[in-house]
């Protein structure tokens, strides 16, 4: 029941290229809601967790050493900084060290502790330039070496860091921690089989170690081990049953292999060894629910957490939206109609009941409820979103247009409301428009292939070719795995019999990329048909059918390759079930006749056609 997060695919009757939305967060609803997060944490996208998330990659330690009493005035401002440090007063610490420093300028401790408060400041260039004169005293302390490493590495020197790392490692070849911060840091430096034994070194020396383990699964996650990152993952918790991070590493894993349930066990895991409150993992197991729709599952899982806050908003909503999920509307628009009831005010809640009566078809209801909101706050871009959006799918472009207008005003640097705009300019067939803003929203969004990609179809609905062509090359410049515009262009370019090499490579290129999509298939054939490669045309025209089903443009395609073998019999069946399809194709109706197929018999099927045309016509209330 979900509104899908995209336009999807706008097909202008009679056009073989598609013009999309690609890539468009349009008003996120139900299931996409859940999936993509919605007000819950954002789903795994790759099995790894960053180590920034839960394991630190080193401590700074703040141990006080003793400077030596040479210089009083040394000492004095010491332990004034000493103090400062300890209050948490980072500016002030540094300028009593540094007044320190200068009364004692070999003193290697100072220079140690000025390094790692500079880094603790986020002052990485004081942090470097300091942690220079400590390596060049050649600090016999392994962790002092280490600290350095790690300041380089947090400046981007890896190389300089790894060089610390081994030094400190001859120095202490017993200490699996530094084993451990180097292996971290080839990880990050995709080395992976490097990474990989020096973590090994360090685990020889900490069998139990979590982190050690932990860091040895991320090795084998990145490089779709996936079995012995499971493996590594296990033994970090049970090398600690509440170290948070393996939980989290382990159930991305299985999410990204699809394995829910197993995923699904590890955060009930969690929620047994670590923190039974906790609402970020309760927010993963709905996630994983909704997408498997075990929608009662959800709602048990929601109960918990509003025994534990009957007030938590999220919840509440979500408990709506399951039973959205579930098609319970009654239920759903009772649960959000007494929810905005206590919290009028609660925009999001109004966006959510207008979603559901979109589901129902009550589209007035809808109406209402996003322009109640634009009433409490006109410059609510959400709210034109969804109202725009509405109107579009009802066709009602010129209704539409202003509310995508506005959205695109108020956020200028998101390229949806440009997009969404220039769609609807398209439909209504105002091709300047169109362009226009698109060409706004390149202006703000220089960067954004989708824009170039859908400026390039208002240029070609316009009849500026060329344009057409830089727009589409711009697109596969800032997006070479851009199948729209691989099709289009390769499509442009075989329909007008022109570069007919470069329409054969760039159709395969987006067959590639999305083989079951039937019209990219169509064009590929139809770049076949251009060489003369009958065989190969007919094959992937065939394959087409197969995949886009019944499709008028298709079957034209179809006709002529069998009118080009003189397979006439077929050729008449196929122009004329595309004609049935779209009776209102006179080029075609006009070649039919002109190539002497035309039987008044087999043409009543396309008078009849014609006469349903009305029938079939979409209304204002038909969804695309």
């Amino acid at each position: 029941m979900s509104r899908e997060t995209c336009i999807g695919t706008l097909t202008i009757p009679g056009d073989r290229r598609e013009l999309t939305g690609r890539g468009l967060a349009v008003a996120g609803l139900f299931a996409a809601w859940f999936l993509a997060g919605g007000c819950a944490g954002p789903q795994p996208s790759k099995p790894v967790v960053p180590a920034s998330q839960s394991v630190s990659a080193q401590p700074l330690a703040r141990a006080a050493v003793p400077v030596a009493a040479a210089d009083p005035r040394a000492y004095y401002h010491f332990m004034l900084g000493y103090q400062a440090e300890l209050a948490q007063e980072t500016e002030r610490a540094i300028r009593e060290y540094l007044t320190a420093l200068r009364a004692d300028p070999s003193s290697l401790h100072l220079k140690t502790r000025l390094a790692l408060l500079y880094f603790a400041a986020g002052e990485p260039a004081n942090a470097v330039r300091f942690a220079d004169r400590v390596v060049e005293a050649d600090p016999p302390d392994a962790a002092i070496l280490a600290q350095m490493a790690s300041i380089y590495a947090s400046a981007g020197q890896a190389d300089k860091a790894l060089a610390l790392y081994d030094r400190a490692i001859e120095r202490n070849p017993g200490n699996s921690e530094l084993y451990f911060w180097k292996g971290l840091l080839l990880i990050n430096a995709k080395r992976l089989d490097d990474a990989e034994k020096t973590l090994q070194q360090g685990i020889e020396r900490s069998k139990d170690s979590p982190v050690g383990h932990y860091y040895l699964g991320r090795v084998y996650a990145e490089s779709k081990r996936f079995d012995r990152a499971i493996a590594s993952y296990e033994l970090a918790i049970a090398a600690n049953p509440a170290f948070e991070p393996g939980y989290l590493a382990l159930a991305s894993v299985y999410e990204s292999q699809q394995e829910r349930d197993k995923a699904a066990d590890i955060y009930r895991r969690y929620l047994q060894k670590v923190n039974p409150h906790s609402r970020e993992i309760r927010r993963n197991l709905i996630r994983l629910f909704i997408g498997g729709k075990a929608y009662q599952e959800a709602l048990a899982e929601l109960q918990l957490m509003l025994q534990d806050d009957p007030d938590d908003l999220d919840a509440q909503l979500r408990v709506g939206l399951v039973y959205g999920e579930m098609k319970d509307y009654p239920k759903a628009v009772e649960r959000l109609t007494s929810l905005l009831a206590a919290r009028p005010a609660e925009l999001k809640i109004r966006d959510y009941l207008g979603l559901i009566y979109e589901e129902m078809k009550e589209y007035d209801k809808a109406v209402q409820a996003y322009e109640y909101n634009l009433r409490l706050q006109p410059n609510y871009a959400d709210g034109h979103m969804h109202l725009g959006y509405l109107f579009y799918r009802q066709k009602r472009y010129q209704d539409a247009i202003p509310h995508f207008s506005t959205v695109a005003m108020l956020n200028p640097k998101q390229a949806d409301g440009h997009i969404l705009l220039g769609l609807t300019h398209l439909q209504a067939e105002h091709y300047d428009k169109a362009a226009e803003a698109f060409e706004m929203g390149i202006l703000h969004n220089p960067g954004n292939a989708d824009l170039y990609f859908n400026l390039g179809t208002a240029y070609d609905k316009l009849n500026r070719f060329d344009d057409m062509v830089r727009a589409m090359e711009k697109t596969l410049q800032l997006d070479a795995s851009h199948a729209d515009a691989l099709n289009y262009l390769g499509y442009s370019y075989a329909d007008r019999g022109i570069k007919i090499e470069e329409a054969l490579s760039l159709t395969k290129r987006a067959v590639s990329l999305k083989p079951a999509n039937g019209y990219y298939v169509d064009s590929l054939g139809w770049a076949f048909f251009r060489m003369g490669l009958m065989k190969e045309a007919l094959t992937e025209i065939q394959r087409a059918i197969t995949l886009a089903g019944d499709d008028p443009v298709i079957y034209e395609h179809l006709g002529e390759i069998y009118h080009k073998q003189n397979q006439i019999k077929e050729a008449r069946e196929a122009w004329l079930r595309s004609l049935e399809m779209d009776p209102s194709n006179v080029k075609l109706i006009d070649r039919y006749r002109e190539r002497g197929l035309g039987d008044p018999t087999l043409e009543e099927r396309v008078q009849q056609a014609k006469q349903r045309i009305p029938q079939h016509a979409p209304s204002s209330q038909t969804m695309p």
